[in-house]
Order: C-alpha cells, then structure tokens, then sequence
C-alpha cells in the first residue's frame, strides 16, 4: 500500500489505476477507500485516467494528527497530487469532499478543471437553524466520548429515518463507523456555515453535478454554486441521488475532464 507524508507529517494512504492525465477522487463524509463510492468510480475512469483515490486523514489506513484544521486536509490532497506526474491535474469530490477540493482548487496552481457532486451548502436553500444546533450538538457528543451516537446524529442530519438508524446500529460495520466519528466534526469544520464560499478565487472550469432524484436543497445548492463561480456550469445527473451510481457519473465526468 503506498503512501505519501503530509506537510504535518501524517501519513495518507492512497492507490493508483489506470493512465492517462492525472485525477484525484475525494470522498464524503464517513468514506474511505474501502468503503465508499472512489474505487468503484475509479474502476469507471480508468481507461482514461491516472486515478487517484485515497483515505482522507483519519479515516481507513491514513493516519491523523491533531490539532485538525481544513488547512492539513488541503495540504493531504496536495501531497496526493505531488505523487502524480507533474502534468495539469483534476480533481473530482463528492459530497463534502467537494467542498474540500473547492478550497483546495483555491489555493492550487496546478488543479485546472474541478467537478463536485452535491456540495451541501445548504444553508441557503435551506435557512434553518439546525446547522448551528447540529456543530454544537456534534462536538459535544465526540467530547463525550459518544462516539456512536455522534454517528447516529449526523445520519439523522442528512436525512436518515430513526428507525433505519436504529437497525445499522446493530450491523457488524457499526463500530467500524464509530471509528472514523470523530472526522465528522472535520467535515463540519470543512462546511462552516453550509454556505457557499464565494469569496475564494476559483475561475478554473468547474462542473457542478446533482441528481435527479436527490432533494430539492441539494439540486439547489449545486445550482447556485455554479452561479457563485465565474466558469462554472450546472448538469443533471437523471434519476440518482446523492448516492450517484459510477455508471451515471463516470461518463459526464470523463467528456468534462476529456478536452
């Protein structure tokens, strides 16, 4: 298994397929390698791509050093990036993620064309004071040491019933989620607000994805985040929602990233 040290000095787990130019994929909240969508998306581009996946710190076989802030996770996407060839690079990222790769396409020369599927800014098409309730609440939990219940509050934030909620807490994958817990609080950090960051200077092509069949609060805040940048443009995936199938995704993201 490679690995690549973070400016931090934090050892980031990552893997590589295919050829062609390079391209790293970022996951969402409470994904890595080996459970989540990049390397079933990975198997999709390979044919055209030199596919990056990796474990986002803290997660999987990447390891972690405190104190957090989204500037170590920018600099972990880097230090990904830095194992490519120094060829013009793109970077895709869902979810969070994809608000992770928005600030990291901010401050990286290199990165020259950006795809995000459902950034969830949300705080605009959704005002609410729920965002805030949730930080506070999330962060006292994993101070607490409630790791589970940390878990189980953020699925309940995206949208989870309680009664699903209850049955993946008796799953054999349950502690395996209450590992990787404290990472949400670093999403939630990577989010702020939930409102679109439009003071970072991203003019580099950029394609926003949502699905069809996602909700209303998310197709919106991937609408108006593509309005929120100067070179950005909207595309709706038919009939996904924010677990997008790599068969649907895969294609637009390949006529983007193809010149």
């Amino acid at each position: 298994m490679p690995t690549v040290t973070s400016a931090d000095g934090t050892t980031i787990a990552y893997e590589r397929t295919g050829s062609g130019p390079p391209l790293v994929l970022v996951d969402g909240a409470m994904c890595y390698r080996a459970a989540g969508p990049a390397r079933p998306l990975a198997a999709a581009l390979h044919e055209h791509f030199t596919v990056y996946t990796y474990d986002r710190r803290g997660r999987g076989d990447s390891a972690d050093t405190p104190p957090y802030s989204p500037a170590r996770e920018i600099e972990d996407l880097q230090a990904v990036l830095a194992v490519s060839d120094p060829a013009p690079a793109f970077i895709y990222g869902i979810s969070s993620g994809a608000a992770l790769c928005l600030a990291t396409a901010a401050v990286t020369p290199r990165i020259t064309r950006l795809a995000l599927y459902e950034p969830p800014f949300l705080a605009e098409a959704e005002p609410h004071p729920r965002f805030a309730d949730y930080t506070a609440r999330l962060r006292a939990l994993l101070a607490a040491g409630r790791r589970g219940d940390a878990v189980a509050l953020f699925m309940a934030h995206v949208g989870i019933p309680a009664q699903a909620i209850d049955h993946i807490r008796t799953q054999p994958a349950w502690p395996v989620l209450e590992a990787i817990a404290p990472t949400l609080a670093y999403d939630d950090e990577i989010l702020g607000d939930s409102t679109i960051p439009r003071h970072l200077p991203v003019t580099i092509p950029t394609l926003l994805l949502s699905g069809g069949a996602s909700p209303q609060t998310l197709q919106q805040a991937a609408k108006s985040t593509a309005h929120a940048f100067p070179n950005a443009d909207h595309h709706t995936l038919p009939n996904q929602t924010h677990d997008v199938s790599p068969d649907a995704l895969a294609p637009a993201l390949t006529q983007f990233f193809t010149p």
